[in-house]
């Protein structure tokens, strides 16, 4: 790329980072968040039906955590995968394949007539579930103008984790009723993905990714229909653009990247503390339903209890929308695992029917304020070119530890019983809290300030 080519992306980049609005169709934020809604959806559908799992397959509850494992494991495959495709072939590819995956192996969960398929139809989930995980975090983070970029990724989080509160209220009717009940809960997550899947073909392209890529005439085009929209929205000519930061000459999207500092610094740190974070945060979500079924909580009072905690999903994750640019998002995401530490600690030695929903709102809330935060912390921290990589690197890495927190936690708990099992997952908690401070501070900068 010659040099004026790169001094004209910096240009356009300039341009879409001064808009103060969102500068696309309303209809955007919906498509992406209602993937989001079905992917979160199906993550946690798993966690209400193990209880039920062991029994109709007549296993333990440590091997039917492998059809956790396997989803997980499928997680970091799918991510990495579909973001090289992102990375190489554009942001729109790769979101309609995510969600094309993780329905049709929620579809066919369904049918699974024993648990070695059940594990084998979760792994296809699983890879669509990181997919669109590492994808959507991208897409938002490259469409959103610098100062908004917290904000509207954060919106697509609300969605998200509608769907984890969602699936415990639809749980409560069906699984403890209904032979088929955990049956239905993946096919309705399928559905759900099938349709998104189609409204996404008319996503507007990233331009960021255009720009890397040299396309640029591609990028002044999408830009020029984003700057007219948001005109439109505003009332009045948008401002001109400030200081042009420059971009990067190189548009390989080469691995290689990402193993040169200071990226490389950047991968190990947030795969350490995504790891971290992931042992509890999907102990809490996928295994608390049997954690408390054996600590003599009926499955109807384990999954009501957890019912009323999923609102904390949705309360944590509106929190992250005005929180996430106004703060600096290594701070706020420190704070919340404390808190996140203290609940998750008290619920292992007060659990009851009155507890577990007052804590667990509280412990929900912190998810659903971190995960938003640390996915842009997470996006923004690689350059442009090997972002979808990046990031699902990171994520995907990070998911190992979501992958065995079964094994990790009922072995605690099979050693200290069920308290042991809270605080292990409490100290998690407390890592992730020291961890996140040696991120890089990027809130409110141009994604392009950092590009090498």
């Amino acid at each position: 790329m010659t040099q004026r080519t790169a001094s004209s992306g910096a240009e356009l980049i300039a341009r879409l980072d001064r808009i103060p609005v969102w500068p696309y169709p309303t209809s955007v934020l919906w498509i992406i968040g209602a993937g989001f809604f079905f992917a979160f959806f199906d993550i946690v559908t798993i966690g209400f039906a193990l209880p039920v799992i062991t029994q109709e397959f007549g296993v333990t509850v440590e091997t039917a955590s492998w059809s956790v494992t396997s989803g997980l494991v499928g997680y970091i495959l799918g991510s990495f995968l579909d973001s090289r495709i992102g990375d190489r072939y554009g942001r729109r590819v790769s979101l309609f394949l995510s969600v094309a995956a993780f329905s049709i192996g929620s579809l066919l969960s369904a049918t699974s007539p024993s648990l070695g398929w059940l594990i084998f139809w979760r792994f296809i989930s699983g890879m669509g579930i990181g997919a669109e995980i590492a994808l959507v975090t991208t897409y938002m983070a490259e469409s959103s103008p610098a100062p908004l970029r917290g904000r509207f990724t954060g919106w697509t989080l609300v969605a998200a984790f509608s769907g984890f509160a969602f699936v415990p209220l639809l749980a409560f009717h069906l699984v403890p009723h209904f032979s088929w009940g955990w049956r239905a809960l993946f096919v309705a997550g399928a559905l759900g993905g099938t349709l998104i899947g189609f409204m996404r073909r008319g996503l507007p392209p990233s331009i960021h990714w255009l720009v890397a890529r040299g396309r640029l005439d591609e990028a002044e085009s999408a830009l020029a229909s984003a700057e007219a929209l948001a005109e439109s929205r505003l009332g009045q000519p948008l401002e001109p653009p400030g200081p042009i930061a420059s971009v990067a000459p190189n548009s390989d999207p080469a691995l290689k990247a990402l193993l040169l500092p200071p990226h490389r610094n950047h991968l190990l740190v947030l795969g350490v503390l995504w790891f971290v974070y992931y042992v509890g945060n999907y102990a809490w979500l996928t295994l608390a339903a049997d954690l408390f079924s054996g600590h003599g909580l009926s499955l109807t009072q384990s999954i009501g209890s957890l019912s009323v905690t999923g609102f904390g999903f949705v309360a944590g994750s509106v929190t992250a929308v005005f929180m996430s640019d106004r703060m600096d998002r290594r701070l706020t995401s420190a704070l919340a695992a404390l808190v996140w530490a203290v609940s998750l600690g008290t619920i292992g030695f007060t659990a009851s029917t009155t507890t577990i929903p007052v804590l667990g709102f509280v412990a929900s809330f912190t998810i659903g304020l971190v995960v938003p935060l640390l996915y842009t912390i997470t996006g923004e921290s690689f350059p442009t070119r090997v972002r979808a990589t990046g990031v699902s690197l990171s994520d995907g890495v990070g998911h190992l530890g979501g992958a065995f927190c079964g094994q990790i936690i009922f072995a605690v708990e099979s050693r200290t019983g069920f308290t042991g099992a809270f605080l292990a997952m409490a100290a998690t908690g407390l890592m992730t809290a020291a961890l996140v401070l040696l991120t890089p501070k990027n809130t409110g900068r141009s994604l392009n300030e950092d590009e090498h």
